[in-house]
């Protein structure tokens, strides 16, 4: 693969233009093999100051391994559609913690269901060279009928004609989550792990447990945390 480097000093116009140049590098067929090691991202915020967790986790059993925190003052603005250039910088330094690659990323946020084709997932999928897959609460853009009310059913979610991610129910009669390819990982595998990743609940075990390190921990719960 190209190695690609990062650019996060840009005005919005010109990260909308670098969206649309590396949309094209994103694979949409999976190169996973067996996946061991499942991990997940999100960022909080509070008070302008963006806290980016990853979580690892055991696959298929979840059983938590390794966390990182890393936090850094947002520089981005919020512009709908371009959440990478202000998540992405923190997102990177947390990644960049582990104590070792994961197989599997999921985020909360979109991949290729995003009027470029590159969003958060996307993004950062490319940049480590980790399959990736974006799971997201609500949806950015695309048309769909609504899925069948039991776990596992969806429907697909459309744009300009093209398939560009699936409306998954994770939990019988409960709103569905968005789900669409990052990097490196087709839809239907995308779609497998994301429903073996949910255990009881709407969210994957990986984005509850980023979740939880991205808005909830204060610094001074920091010592707790191997962020090596």
């Amino acid at each position: 693969m190209q190695h690609i480097t990062p650019q996060w000093d840009i005005t919005p116009s010109g990260a909308v233009a670098l969206q649309k140049h590396l949309s094209h590098y994103i694979v949409r067929k999976s190169t996973l093999k067996a996946v061991e090691t499942v991990a997940g991202v999100d960022t909080g915020y509070r008070k302008g100051v963006a806290r980016a967790a990853v979580v690892k986790l055991k696959y298929p059993s979840l059983e938590p391994i390794f966390h990182t925190v890393a936090e850094s003052q947002l520089a981005f603005p919020y512009i709908p559609g371009l959440l990478s250039f202000r998540e992405g910088p923190v997102v990177l330094e947390a990644l960049r913690k582990l104590d070792s690659s994961p197989d599997l990323l999921i985020f909360d946020g979109h991949g290729i269901a995003h009027p470029r084709r590159f969003g958060l997932a996307c993004h950062i999928g490319l940049l480590v060279d980790i399959p990736s897959i974006g799971c997201a609460k609500t949806k950015l853009l695309g048309k769909y009928d609504e899925p069948g009310p039991e776990r596992g059913s969806f429907s697909d979610l459309i744009d300009q004609g093209e398939i560009i991610g699936a409306v998954l129910r994770t939990r019988s009669n409960v709103k569905p989550v968005f789900v669409s390819i990052g990097h490196k990982v087709n839809l239907k595998d995308s779609i497998k792990y994301v429903l073996n990743c949910c255990r009881g609940y709407r969210l994957p075990e990986t984005t509850r447990h980023a979740d939880r390190l991205s808005t909830i921990l204060q610094l001074k719960d920091r010592k707790n945390c191997p962020d090596r």
